[in-house]
């Protein structure tokens, strides 16, 4: 059963688990279970989700229970008005603060504006070998992207040499293998931990908070956090 974190008449949350498709997909063929569906049938009722997260990605998903609520919020994620904050784990120790302000392109290769802002929270540096290092070093970080590109945080990340751990497609491979050898671990550490926007319907403010899922809990455990 899927958890649902906040619910009205109008909009319905749930903390997504990580490896879970928001729907259907040809790209994932395999998959057998979908958090529209699942959500769906828990509550019976039609949901639609406003925005989307990564399969591999934890946390917070918001749904529309009615059309007019769904558009007025795509609309508000489109225009940047939806408020979204991550928590990740990444290799290597990065800054105190930092922003990223590095372009992204589209799959048909138009060039978009991309932002990103972080914070450091904790640094770790763990007695366990990996390739020429001996000792193996890690931060978790609070970022806060102010546009909405596709694979926004896991190309920033990537493109500052701090990839987010677990991230097949942008991160790093011999890491990820690192972590799946030594601690059984093979999960995107990517977390949608806060949203916040203007209601569209009551305009009142509403602020939306997910907790960690077990597997990122448990690395934050093995990091000593």
């Amino acid at each position: 059963m899927l958890e649902i974190i906040y619910r009205d008449e109008h909009l319905i949350a749930i903390n997504k688990p990580h490896g879970l498709l928001v729907h259907r997909s040809p790209i994932a063929a395999e998959a057998t279970e979908f958090a529209l569906q699942m959500l769906r049938d828990q509550i019976g009722q039609k949901v639609n989700p406003v925005h989307r997260i990564d399969r591999k990605t934890g946390g917070i998903l918001l749904f529309a229970l009615e059309k007019q609520v769904e558009i007025a919020m795509q609309q508000a994620f489109m225009e940047n008005r939806v408020h979204k904050k991550y928590l990740a784990i990444v290799r290597g120790h990065t800054a105190d603060a930092e922003d990223i302000d590095y372009p992204l392109r589209k799959e048909n290769g138009t060039l978009q504006d991309a932002f990103t802002a972080y914070t450091t929270l904790k640094r770790t540096e763990l007695n366990v070998a990996f390739g020429a290092h001996q000792t193996s070093r890690y931060s978790l970080v609070e970022a806060i992207p102010t546009t909405g590109r596709m694979h926004q945080l896991r190309k920033h990340f990537a493109h500052i040499f701090h990839p987010i751990i677990g991230d097949r497609t942008h991160g790093c491979n011999k890491q990820n293998k690192f972590f799946t050898e030594t601690w059984d671990m093979n999960t995107m550490l990517l977390h949608a931990a806060r949203l916040q926007f203007t209601h569209p319907i009551t305009d009142q403010s509403i602020s939306i908070d997910a907790g960690l899922q077990p597997e990122f809990t448990r690395v934050m455990q093995l990091m000593g956090w």
